[in-house]
Protein backbone atom coordinates (compact mmCIF):
# COMPACT_ATOMS: atom_id res chain seq x y z
CA UNK A 1 0.00 0.00 0.00
CA UNK A 2 1.23 3.49 -0.83
CA UNK A 3 2.22 5.64 2.11
CA UNK A 4 0.54 9.01 1.63
CA UNK A 5 0.41 11.87 4.10
CA UNK A 6 -3.29 12.72 4.20
CA UNK A 7 -3.33 16.28 5.46
CA UNK A 8 -3.61 19.89 4.42
CA UNK A 9 -6.00 21.41 1.90
CA UNK A 10 -7.19 18.91 -0.70
CA UNK A 11 -9.27 20.38 -3.52
CA UNK A 12 -12.35 18.58 -4.85
CA UNK A 13 -11.60 20.03 -8.25
CA UNK A 14 -14.38 21.31 -10.50
CA UNK A 15 -15.13 19.48 -13.73
CA UNK A 16 -15.03 22.12 -16.48
CA UNK A 17 -17.60 21.77 -19.25
CA UNK A 18 -17.96 23.32 -22.68
CA UNK A 19 -21.21 24.96 -23.76
CA UNK A 20 -22.55 21.58 -24.93
CA UNK A 21 -21.78 20.07 -21.49
CA UNK A 22 -18.93 17.93 -22.82
CA UNK A 23 -15.70 17.75 -20.82
CA UNK A 24 -13.35 20.70 -21.24
CA UNK A 25 -10.07 18.82 -20.82
CA UNK A 26 -7.83 21.78 -21.63
CA UNK A 27 -9.39 23.86 -18.87
CA UNK A 28 -9.27 20.88 -16.50
CA UNK A 29 -5.51 20.75 -17.01
CA UNK A 30 -5.25 24.50 -16.49
CA UNK A 31 -7.21 24.31 -13.22
CA UNK A 32 -4.94 21.54 -11.92
CA UNK A 33 -1.88 23.70 -12.56
CA UNK A 34 -3.54 26.77 -11.03
CA UNK A 35 -4.40 24.90 -7.84
CA UNK A 36 -1.01 23.25 -7.43
CA UNK A 37 0.76 26.56 -8.03
CA UNK A 38 -1.40 28.02 -5.23
CA UNK A 39 0.04 25.44 -2.83
CA UNK A 40 -2.75 22.91 -2.36
CA UNK A 41 -1.77 19.61 -0.78
CA UNK A 42 -3.83 17.27 -2.97
CA UNK A 43 -6.18 17.10 -5.96
CA UNK A 44 -9.42 15.12 -5.57
CA UNK A 45 -11.18 14.16 -8.81
CA UNK A 46 -14.72 12.82 -8.72
CA UNK A 47 -15.95 14.60 -5.62
CA UNK A 48 -19.19 16.43 -5.01
CA UNK A 49 -17.81 19.72 -6.35
CA UNK A 50 -16.56 17.78 -9.35
CA UNK A 51 -20.16 16.73 -10.08
CA UNK A 52 -19.34 13.04 -9.82
CA UNK A 53 -23.08 12.37 -9.57
CA UNK A 54 -23.47 13.78 -13.10
CA UNK A 55 -20.55 11.97 -14.76
CA UNK A 56 -20.53 8.63 -16.55
CA UNK A 57 -17.97 6.05 -15.50
CA UNK A 58 -16.08 6.57 -18.77
CA UNK A 59 -15.89 10.29 -18.06
CA UNK A 60 -14.59 9.66 -14.55
CA UNK A 61 -11.89 7.37 -15.91
CA UNK A 62 -10.92 9.95 -18.53
CA UNK A 63 -10.62 12.62 -15.84
CA UNK A 64 -8.56 10.28 -13.64
CA UNK A 65 -6.19 9.65 -16.55
CA UNK A 66 -5.81 13.32 -17.41
CA UNK A 67 -5.36 14.32 -13.76
CA UNK A 68 -2.62 11.77 -13.20
CA UNK A 69 -0.80 13.01 -16.27
CA UNK A 70 -1.15 16.69 -15.40
CA UNK A 71 -0.36 16.34 -11.70
CA UNK A 72 2.77 14.41 -12.54
CA UNK A 73 3.41 13.41 -8.95
CA UNK A 74 3.53 16.99 -7.66
CA UNK A 75 0.80 16.34 -5.09
CA UNK A 76 -1.21 13.22 -4.15
CA UNK A 77 -4.12 12.32 -6.42
CA UNK A 78 -7.36 11.35 -4.69
CA UNK A 79 -9.88 9.41 -6.82
CA UNK A 80 -13.56 9.46 -5.93
CA UNK A 81 -14.64 5.86 -6.50
CA UNK A 82 -17.72 5.45 -4.34
CA UNK A 83 -20.77 3.95 -6.05
CA UNK A 84 -24.16 2.84 -4.79
CA UNK A 85 -23.24 -0.87 -4.64
CA UNK A 86 -20.23 -2.55 -3.10
CA UNK A 87 -19.55 -4.45 -6.32
CA UNK A 88 -19.41 -1.31 -8.45
CA UNK A 89 -17.31 0.53 -5.86
CA UNK A 90 -14.72 -2.25 -5.88
CA UNK A 91 -14.61 -2.32 -9.68
CA UNK A 92 -14.12 1.45 -10.05
CA UNK A 93 -11.60 1.51 -7.18
CA UNK A 94 -9.50 -1.18 -8.83
CA UNK A 95 -9.51 0.68 -12.13
CA UNK A 96 -8.43 3.91 -10.44
CA UNK A 97 -5.58 2.12 -8.70
CA UNK A 98 -4.45 0.43 -11.91
CA UNK A 99 -4.21 3.92 -13.39
CA UNK A 100 -2.06 5.15 -10.50
CA UNK A 101 -4.35 6.81 -7.95
CA UNK A 102 -2.68 7.53 -4.61
CA UNK A 103 -5.77 7.58 -2.38
CA UNK A 104 -9.39 6.46 -2.77
CA UNK A 105 -12.17 8.68 -1.46
CA UNK A 106 -15.29 6.58 -1.04
CA UNK A 107 -18.63 8.25 -0.44
CA UNK A 108 -21.37 6.39 1.39
CA UNK A 109 -23.90 4.55 -0.79
CA UNK A 110 -26.90 6.69 -1.66
CA UNK A 111 -30.62 6.57 -2.47
CA UNK A 112 -31.44 3.35 -0.58
CA UNK A 113 -31.32 3.63 3.20
CA UNK A 114 -28.44 1.72 4.78
CA UNK A 115 -28.01 0.84 8.44
CA UNK A 116 -24.66 1.04 10.21
CA UNK A 117 -23.97 -2.68 9.85
CA UNK A 118 -24.54 -2.46 6.09
CA UNK A 119 -22.23 0.54 5.84
CA UNK A 120 -19.58 -1.26 7.90
CA UNK A 121 -19.75 -4.35 5.66
CA UNK A 122 -19.65 -2.20 2.53
CA UNK A 123 -16.49 -0.37 3.51
CA UNK A 124 -14.80 -3.42 4.95
CA UNK A 125 -15.46 -5.38 1.75
CA UNK A 126 -13.98 -2.58 -0.36
CA UNK A 127 -10.97 -2.25 1.94
CA UNK A 128 -10.27 -5.98 1.71
CA UNK A 129 -10.50 -5.87 -2.09
CA UNK A 130 -7.92 -3.13 -2.68
CA UNK A 131 -4.44 -2.37 -1.43
CA UNK A 132 -4.67 1.39 -1.15
CA UNK A 133 -5.32 4.13 1.40
CA UNK A 134 -9.04 4.82 1.75
CA UNK A 135 -10.71 7.97 3.04
CA UNK A 136 -14.33 7.54 4.10
CA UNK A 137 -16.69 10.27 2.91
CA UNK A 138 -19.70 11.21 5.03
CA UNK A 139 -22.18 13.64 3.47
CA UNK A 140 -25.63 12.57 4.70
CA UNK A 141 -27.49 15.59 3.32
CA UNK A 142 -26.65 14.36 -0.19
CA UNK A 143 -26.60 10.57 0.19
CA UNK A 144 -29.25 10.04 2.86
CA UNK A 145 -26.85 7.79 4.80
CA UNK A 146 -24.72 8.94 7.71
CA UNK A 147 -21.60 7.23 9.01
CA UNK A 148 -21.78 7.21 12.79
CA UNK A 149 -18.64 7.97 14.81
CA UNK A 150 -18.66 4.43 16.19
CA UNK A 151 -18.79 2.93 12.69
CA UNK A 152 -15.84 5.09 11.66
CA UNK A 153 -13.95 3.88 14.75
CA UNK A 154 -14.74 0.23 13.97
CA UNK A 155 -13.57 0.59 10.40
CA UNK A 156 -10.38 2.36 11.51
CA UNK A 157 -9.63 -0.49 13.93
CA UNK A 158 -10.53 -3.38 11.64
CA UNK A 159 -9.21 -2.15 8.28
CA UNK A 160 -5.52 -1.17 8.09
CA UNK A 161 -5.97 0.71 4.83
CA UNK A 162 -8.91 2.84 5.98
CA UNK A 163 -6.79 5.75 7.08
CA UNK A 164 -9.07 8.78 7.06
CA UNK A 165 -12.56 10.22 6.98
CA UNK A 166 -14.01 13.35 5.45
CA UNK A 167 -16.99 14.69 7.37
CA UNK A 168 -19.36 16.94 5.43
CA UNK A 169 -22.24 16.60 7.85
CA UNK A 170 -21.84 20.20 9.01
CA UNK A 171 -22.20 18.89 12.56
CA UNK A 172 -19.01 19.84 14.37
CA UNK A 173 -19.68 17.47 17.25
CA UNK A 174 -19.94 14.57 14.81
CA UNK A 175 -16.54 15.46 13.32
CA UNK A 176 -15.09 15.99 16.79
CA UNK A 177 -16.20 12.49 17.76
CA UNK A 178 -14.53 11.11 14.63
CA UNK A 179 -11.31 12.73 15.85
CA UNK A 180 -11.67 11.61 19.47
CA UNK A 181 -12.61 8.00 18.77
CA UNK A 182 -9.96 7.41 16.11
CA UNK A 183 -7.17 9.14 18.02
CA UNK A 184 -7.83 6.78 20.94
CA UNK A 185 -6.94 3.66 18.92
CA UNK A 186 -3.29 4.54 18.39
CA UNK A 187 -3.50 4.64 14.59
CA UNK A 188 -2.42 7.42 12.28
CA UNK A 189 -5.90 8.39 11.11
CA UNK A 190 -6.76 11.65 9.33
CA UNK A 191 -10.07 13.38 9.93
CA UNK A 192 -10.71 16.03 7.29
CA UNK A 193 -13.36 18.72 7.37
CA UNK A 194 -15.72 18.71 4.41
CA UNK A 195 -17.29 21.95 5.64
CA UNK A 196 -14.92 24.78 4.72
CA UNK A 197 -16.08 26.95 7.62
CA UNK A 198 -14.97 24.26 10.10
CA UNK A 199 -11.43 23.67 8.85
CA UNK A 200 -9.65 25.66 11.53
CA UNK A 201 -11.87 24.47 14.41
CA UNK A 202 -11.22 20.88 13.35
CA UNK A 203 -7.45 21.51 13.23
CA UNK A 204 -7.57 22.89 16.76
CA UNK A 205 -9.14 19.64 17.98
CA UNK A 206 -6.75 17.35 16.11
CA UNK A 207 -8.09 17.19 12.57
CA UNK A 208 -5.63 17.06 9.68
CA UNK A 209 -7.10 19.60 7.25
CA UNK A 210 -9.98 19.83 4.82
CA UNK A 211 -11.31 18.75 1.46
CA UNK A 212 -12.36 22.24 0.56
CA UNK A 213 -14.72 23.16 -2.28
CA UNK A 214 -14.07 26.88 -1.81
CA UNK A 215 -10.40 26.23 -2.65
CA UNK A 216 -11.57 26.16 -6.27
CA UNK A 217 -12.29 29.87 -5.81
CA UNK A 218 -9.70 30.98 -3.24
CA UNK A 219 -6.95 28.32 -3.23
CA UNK A 220 -4.24 30.44 -1.60
CA UNK A 221 -6.60 31.59 1.14
CA UNK A 222 -7.69 28.07 2.02
CA UNK A 223 -4.09 26.89 2.01
CA UNK A 224 -3.15 29.75 4.34
CA UNK A 225 -5.64 28.52 6.95
CA UNK A 226 -3.70 25.28 7.23
CA UNK A 227 -0.20 26.69 6.82
CA UNK A 228 -0.72 29.49 9.33
CA UNK A 229 -2.11 27.03 11.85
CA UNK A 230 0.83 24.65 11.38
CA UNK A 231 3.22 27.59 11.83
CA UNK A 232 1.51 28.64 15.06
CA UNK A 233 0.11 31.87 13.62
CA UNK A 234 -3.43 31.49 14.93
CA UNK A 235 -4.41 35.11 14.37
CA UNK A 236 -3.77 34.97 10.61
CA UNK A 237 -5.29 31.49 10.45
CA UNK A 238 -8.53 32.81 11.96
CA UNK A 239 -8.51 35.80 9.62
CA UNK A 240 -8.19 33.50 6.62
CA UNK A 241 -10.91 31.22 7.95
CA UNK A 242 -13.31 34.12 8.51
CA UNK A 243 -12.56 35.65 5.11
CA UNK A 244 -14.47 32.99 3.15
CA UNK A 245 -17.72 33.69 4.98
CA UNK A 246 -19.03 36.11 2.35
CA UNK A 247 -18.84 33.43 -0.34
CA UNK A 248 -20.30 30.74 1.87
CA UNK A 249 -23.21 33.00 2.80
CA UNK A 250 -24.26 32.76 -0.86
CA UNK A 251 -24.91 29.04 -0.42
CA UNK A 252 -28.32 29.82 1.03
CA UNK A 253 -29.46 30.65 -2.51
CA UNK A 254 -29.01 27.16 -3.88
CA UNK A 255 -26.73 24.24 -4.59
CA UNK A 256 -23.24 25.06 -3.20
CA UNK A 257 -21.61 23.22 -6.11
CA UNK A 258 -23.39 25.48 -8.56
CA UNK A 259 -22.38 28.60 -6.64
CA UNK A 260 -18.72 27.59 -6.28
CA UNK A 261 -18.53 26.88 -10.01
CA UNK A 262 -20.24 30.16 -10.92
CA UNK A 263 -17.85 32.05 -8.62
CA UNK A 264 -14.88 30.41 -10.32
CA UNK A 265 -16.30 31.31 -13.73
CA UNK A 266 -16.83 34.92 -12.65
CA UNK A 267 -13.16 35.12 -11.72
CA UNK A 268 -12.42 34.60 -15.40
CA UNK A 269 -11.85 30.86 -15.65
CA UNK A 270 -13.89 29.15 -18.43
CA UNK A 271 -15.14 26.24 -16.31
CA UNK A 272 -18.68 26.48 -17.67
CA UNK A 273 -21.86 25.80 -15.74
CA UNK A 274 -22.87 22.71 -13.82
CA UNK A 275 -24.64 20.06 -15.84
CA UNK A 276 -28.35 20.57 -16.26
CA UNK A 277 -30.61 20.73 -14.38
CA UNK A 278 -28.30 21.76 -11.52
CA UNK A 279 -27.22 25.12 -12.92
CA UNK A 280 -29.75 27.79 -12.01
CA UNK A 281 -28.44 31.08 -10.61
CA UNK A 282 -31.29 33.28 -9.40
CA UNK A 283 -31.06 37.09 -9.69
CA UNK A 284 -30.71 37.35 -5.90
CA UNK A 285 -27.90 34.78 -5.95
CA UNK A 286 -26.12 36.54 -8.81
CA UNK A 287 -26.25 39.85 -6.94
CA UNK A 288 -25.04 38.33 -3.67
CA UNK A 289 -22.27 36.45 -5.43
CA UNK A 290 -21.12 39.59 -7.26
CA UNK A 291 -20.98 41.48 -3.96
CA UNK A 292 -19.14 38.62 -2.24
CA UNK A 293 -16.49 38.48 -4.96
CA UNK A 294 -16.13 42.29 -4.87
CA UNK A 295 -15.46 42.08 -1.12
CA UNK A 296 -13.05 39.22 -1.71
CA UNK A 297 -11.10 41.12 -4.36
CA UNK A 298 -10.85 44.17 -2.08
CA UNK A 299 -9.55 41.89 0.67
CA UNK A 300 -6.98 40.39 -1.69
CA UNK A 301 -8.43 36.88 -1.71
CA UNK A 302 -8.57 36.70 -5.51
Amino acid sequence: MKKVEISGIIVPILTPFKDDESLNIDEFRSQIDRLIEAGVHGIFVGGTNGEAYALSQDEKLELFDVALDQIGGRVPFYAGTGCITTRDTIALSRKALEMGADVLSIITPSFAAANQNELYRHYRSVAEAVDAPIVLYNIPARTGNALSPDTVRRLAVDCPNIVGAKDSSGNFDNMKQYIELTSAIGKDFSVLSGNDQLILPSLVFGGKGGIAGCANVFPRTLVSIYENFKNGDFNDAWKAQDSIRALRNCFKYGNPNTIVKEATRLLGYPVGSCRSPFNDISPDCAKALSNALKQSREAGLC
